[in-house]
């Protein structure tokens, strides 16, 4: 469990460059970490791999509000 918060820790620091990348990758972390865990003890390989994907999936999502915003006429200036 020690080195499965290491390494999110890790991640965390390198790859967050917004805010909605590192809630994706705090949520994939845990949930590819227990996946990992069951699935032949490799918690620590599942937890990288869901940061990574959730990180992606989080970006998309951010990417998909802000185009409905600026079609709604809701755009940032």
């Amino acid at each position: 469990m020690k080195s499965l918060l290491a390494v999110t820790a890790a991640l965390l620091m390198l790859g967050a460059t917004s805010t909605a990348h590192a809630k994706g990758c705090i949520k994939g972390a845990v949930v590819g970490g227990v996946a990992g865990h069951y699935a032949g003890h490799h918690g620590v390989l599942g937890a990288a791999a869901g940061c990574l994907y959730g990180g992606h999936h989080a970006k998309e999502q951010e990417k998909q509000r802000q185009q409905q915003g600026q079609v709604n006429g809701q755009g940032k200036l």
